[in-house]
């Protein structure tokens, strides 16, 4: 594949915030054009996804995936943050079971209303509201709602409790956490958390600063190719003809195209990804973020 397009499975360290493992990963890879896809807290780690290239293309579908996390909660402490960054706000003592854990979960699960913390990038106002909790400011937050899919119980250990999260995009495990606190009468805050997949993604198949440093001492090319984040999306090739005539911006008549309307893969006839299309109501195919990698 060429090595200048692609999407690169990072695992984030703590302490470096999203940006900031892009600008590093961009530096050892040589590549201006690149992104993000769903940012992590700084004291967070796990699984990141960065796009190079013609990549960056299909960020949306994966900033829109499902997401996993191993969050570890602290009883019996809230904080200014919801996380272990922010000021203590309340203590109270802990005496919960794993009995009392197993009741409130289901509460939490399936779809809920959620209102996102005060330091969260939303905005409000034009500003986002992270600012405004800097200056000690709070305002009233509409909740959204989110999918949570599955929330297991791993391990309860005195004031330690921690959950595997499966969830839809834009749920807030910090919220997640005050809500559980709540509902066991003593209060929560996020003490450690680890995303282990997004969408098709897993952490297992993620490369450390370190790993990441190896295979390019290799020479060998770390990327993945973009259209594994597609998967989901039904596919067609195209002939010779037919995909010249869609890169001029026309729609095309394909043999076995789909029967329903949407988003679809583009394949030329030697297997290159060429991007993606819509099936339009006429049945023809008609081009709509189209890749210029040779």
């Amino acid at each position: 594949m060429n090595c200048q397009h692609g999407l690169l499975l990072f695992d984030k360290p703590a302490g470096l915030t999203s940006n900031a493992a892009l600008q590093r990963v961009k530096r050892l890879l040589g590549i201006k054009k690149a992104g993000h896809t769903g940012s992590l807290d700084p004291v967070a780690t796990g699984l990141l996804v960065l796009l190079f290239g013609e990549a960056t293309k299909v960020s949306d579908y994966i900033l829109n995936a499902d997401k996993s996390y191993r969050a570890t909660l602290r009883l019996g402490q809230t904080t200014t943050t919801g996380d272990s960054e922010g000021e203590i706000l309340e203590e109270r003592p802990v005496a919960v079971s794993e009995e009392q854990v197993r009741m409130i979960l289901p509460r939490f699960s399936g779809v809920i209303a959620q209102v996102p913390p005060m330091y969260s990038a939303i905005k409000q106002g034009g500003k986002p509201l992270y600012e405004l909790a800097r200056k000690g400011l709070e305002v009233e937050r509409a909740a959204r709602q989110v999918r949570i899919d599955a929330l297991d119980l791993i391990l309860l250990d005195g004031d330690c409790l921690v959950l595997d999260v499966r969830c839809s995009k834009g749920t807030y495990i910090r919220s997640l956490a005050a809500d559980i606190g709540a509902a066991l009468g003593c209060g929560a805050h996020v003490n450690g958390l680890r995303r282990t997949s997004t969408g098709p993604f897993d952490i297992t198949q993620a490369l450390t600063l370190e790993a990441l440093a190896d295979v390019l001492g290799r020479e060998e090319c770390p990327l993945k190719a973009m259209d594994l984040a597609l998967e989901y999306l039904p596919a067609v090739t195209l002939t010779e003809n037919t995909a010249y005539y869609l890169r001029q911006g026309q729609g095309v008549v394909v043999a076995h195209t789909p029967a329903s309307l949407g988003r679809i893969r583009l394949y030329g006839p030697m297997g290159q990804f060429l991007g993606l299309g819509e099936v339009m109501d006429d049945g023809k195919v008609a081009p709509r973020r189209l890749m210029s990698v040779n």
